[in-house]
């Protein structure tokens, strides 16, 4: 593979990982099977992040959306990731990557709740990688959430108004003190942003390819990132 210039390395990077049902359909199964094989991939992409110098990896994994589809696909999808709870966490700490899951957790069973917390205790520490999975997630929501917050703080005398600036508003995100993506994948050859991530992606580099979730690995990766390395970065300003 063609080398990386280590000097300009995405700081963080945001996959919507799209395609799996889609897979699966290819390989005449059901669409869990194609949610299982993207477990997988997702160890590959948080592999390939933390030895390429990535800080954070956030992945799209369940969206407020999502609760529409089919009970069965749902009830699946919960099953799935509570056993990659239970499968992936102590690998994760054992190689020094944090563990945040982004969204409103309250929509979830108290047993998978209980375990994202310990799950997030146990590696909160950790500065190799900063690994976000979006759970329950939307980009409004997280605004909105964020508004709500701010409010409350302004009503309770806590903060006033007239200094708010983006920087404090930021702070309310879930993805507060975090830099902002530089770089947003899609899989599967779809091209929209899919309520993610809303606020944090407004000067990021954008990158579709056709490759499904389950069959997205290091090369693929790789791609993505040189692609992004031989685009120019102006954030508003001229050439």
């Amino acid at each position: 593979m063609r080398e990386l210039d280590p000097q300009n390395i995405p700081r963080h990077v945001a996959i919507i990982m799209d395609g799996n049902g889609r897979w699966a359909k290819q390989q005449g199964k059901m669409r869990i099977f194609g949610h299982k094989n993207g477990v997988s991939a997702v160890r590959k992409a948080v592999t390939y992040a933390r030895e390429t110098g990535i800080s954070h990896l956030t992945l799209y994994a369940f969206s407020r959306e999502n609760w529409n589809r089919p009970a069965q696909e749902v009830s699946a999808l919960m099953t799935l990731f509570m056993q990659a709870l239970d499968l992936e966490v102590k690998k994760l700490h054992k190689h020094n990557i944090k563990l945040n899951i982004l969204g409103d957790l309250s929509a979830f069973n108290p047993t998978l709740q209980q375990k994202i917390q310990a799950a997030q205790q146990l590696t909160q520490h950790n500065d190799a990688l900063v690994l976000n999975i979006a759970a329950n997630y939307s980009g409004q929501w997280d605004i909105l959430q964020a508004a709500k917050q701010l409010a409350n703080h302004a009503a309770e005398k806590q903060i006033d108004l007239d200094d708010i600036n983006i920087e404090d508003f930021q702070s309310y995100l879930v993805t507060a003190h975090q830099p902002p993506v530089d770089l947003l994948i899609r899989t599967s050859g779809e091209q929209r942003i899919s309520n993610f991530l809303l606020w944090q992606i407004a000067y990021a580099e954008f990158y579709f390819t056709e490759v499904m979730w389950p069959d997205f690995d290091e090369q693929t990766f790789h791609q993505a990132v040189l692609a992004y390395q031989q685009r120019h970065r102006r954030f508003g300003a001229s050439e």
